[in-house]
């Protein structure tokens, strides 16, 4: 299974979604991949070990086709990172949107997944739609849509959609994806405003679960680590991995 969590507007939760799911997992013995294929680097960062060379970095399938087994790293209570580095911003310019640059990430994939390394991949995306973000698409069965509890991003999800169907054509495949409402905020009113409109335009491809506005979530990237190694009793701590038992028993994950 390879997810992407994406979203075109920044601030909703991909980040921190792609990592506290990943560390869920591991915590249920399943052997997960993160990719960070964000130019940003905020995954790779919050690692806080990775040496900072983009030959070490997920830019090297790109420009020096290296395996994403030589460029996997541990995460200790999270599984393994193939991190990312500020160079990813030029990979549009200098190899174009031909079929090899768009089904690079998808190929380097499989080529682990044969190798024996892991069949379990999430991919933190970019917040805009480029050659990265189609990259993680193209490899991806399952897309995971972090929206936050405000207007824009509603309007977000809307583009989101729009933009998802605009694919299948070429992908030949429906794309399957979950909408995931984060920074839910029980005290305002907004909050379940935009969780009803979601309801409303998406149905059952909204996830039950909220990932609710919680300190222990905003603090835990400061030391470096995912939500159930930072405060494992945390309100965060308890959406997340209720989110991992949703997407399990819908064979999401």
């Amino acid at each position: 299974m390879k997810m992407a969590v994406f979203n075109q507007k920044g601030g909703v939760g991909k980040t921190t979604t792609a990592l506290n799911i990943a560390a869920a997992l591991a915590r249920n013995s399943t052997p997960t991949l993160l990719v960070d294929l964000d130019p940003q680097a905020h995954l790779t960062a919050i690692h806080g070990e990775v040496q900072g060379e983009a030959y070490n970095s997920v830019f090297a399938l790109y420009h020096d086709n290296r395996t994403l087994e030589e460029l996997a790293v541990i995460w200790e209570g999270v599984g393994r990172l193939i991190p990312a580095h500020a160079e990813l911003i030029k990979v549009d310019s200098l190899f174009g949107k031909g079929p090899a640059i768009l089904n690079r990430l998808n190929t380097g994939l499989l080529a682990l997944e044969t190798s024996g390394g892991e069949s379990t991949v999430v991919i933190d995306c970019c917040p805009f739609l480029g050659v990265l973000s189609l990259n993680a698409i193209f490899a991806s069965d399952r897309i995971l849509i972090p929206v936050s509890s405000d207007y824009l991003s509603l309007r977000g999800a809307l583009q989101i959609e729009h933009t998802l169907k605009a694919l299948e054509p070429v992908l030949k495949r429906r794309i399957e994806r979950r909408y995931l409402l984060t920074r839910f905020d029980r005290r305002r009113k907004m909050s379940f405003d935009i969780h009803e409109r979601l309801h409303k335009q998406f149905g059952a491809e909204l996830c039950e679960t909220v990932i609710s506005e919680n300190v222990a979530i905003a603090e835990a990237p400061a030391v470096s680590l995912d939500i159930f190694s930072h405060n494992p009793a945390s309100r965060g701590a308890q959406d997340y991995l209720a989110l991992m038992n949703e997407l399990r028993t819908a064979r999401f994950l």
